[in-house]
């Protein structure tokens, strides 16, 4: 067992994906402790009320958990450089969303949906796993982007794989808007927070000096 997750993952990849991890949860699932007492905004615009509800797009909103379990693997197993500076920027983000979850909470408005055929059931399944808050910047975006950019630095996979994770992307992205979970602001919210931390690794460095731990061999 352990032989197969060092094929998949390599070693150097464990302590920084652990990180991202806890950092994502303790972003998204922690900060309620702190907000759920706060007033919380709705960001849509008008844009955004004219924006039709499309169940079908459900499908693409579930199929971005499988995108990130490849995405990100992928981008851990290119090289120590690549993977450090695309997950350590991805937890960069992650401190940003953090941040504007605390100083501004969000929510939004979403539709009362029958379980009529599957994809509504899914869709109400969603809603009750899932509640409306913490959505700017929306973290589903912002993964979905990370995989795509980082998939941009991958030299051991084909071509289409890129396209591939553009065309996820973009859908996922939509996905957010068409089934009522995230607003327009939220989605952009996401892509700049995730080009924020890229920006940052890659002006400072930072996953230079991550590789230079010891702390991150350990294991």
């Amino acid at each position: 067992m352990k032989k197969l997750l060092n094929y998949i993952i390599p070693k150097y990849a464990y302590i920084p994906l652990l990180l991202a991890m806890l950092m994502n949860f303790i972003a998204y699932y922690c900060t309620p402790l702190i907000t759920n007492s706060m007033t919380h905004y709705d960001a849509s615009v008008f844009v955004d009320n004219n924006i039709p509800f499309f169940p079908v797009f459900i499908v693409f909103y579930i199929f971005a958990f499988i995108q990130w379990v490849v995405g990100y693997i992928m981008i851990a197993r290119e090289s120590k450089s690549v993977c450090y500076y695309v997950i350590f920027a991805d937890i960069v983000a992650k401190i940003m969303c953090l941040f504007f979850f605390v100083v501004f909470p969000t929510t939004i408005e979403r539709p009362v949906v029958s379980s009529d055929n599957l994809l509504l059931s899914l869709t109400n399944f969603i809603y009750q796993l899932d509640a409306p808050i913490n959505l700017f910047p929306s973290i589903h975006c912002l993964e979905s982007w990370i995989c795509f950019r980082g998939s941009l630095h991958l030299k051991k996979v084909p071509r289409w794989y890129k396209y591939f994770m553009f065309i996820t992307t973009v859908l996922v992205c939509l996905s957010t808007v068409f089934v009522k979970q995230h607003v327009i602001v939220d989605v952009i919210g996401g892509i700049m927070v995730a080009e924020i931390g890229l920006m940052i690794m890659k002006k400072f460095y930072g996953h230079r000096t991550f590789m230079k731990s010891k702390f991150l061999f350990f294991f």
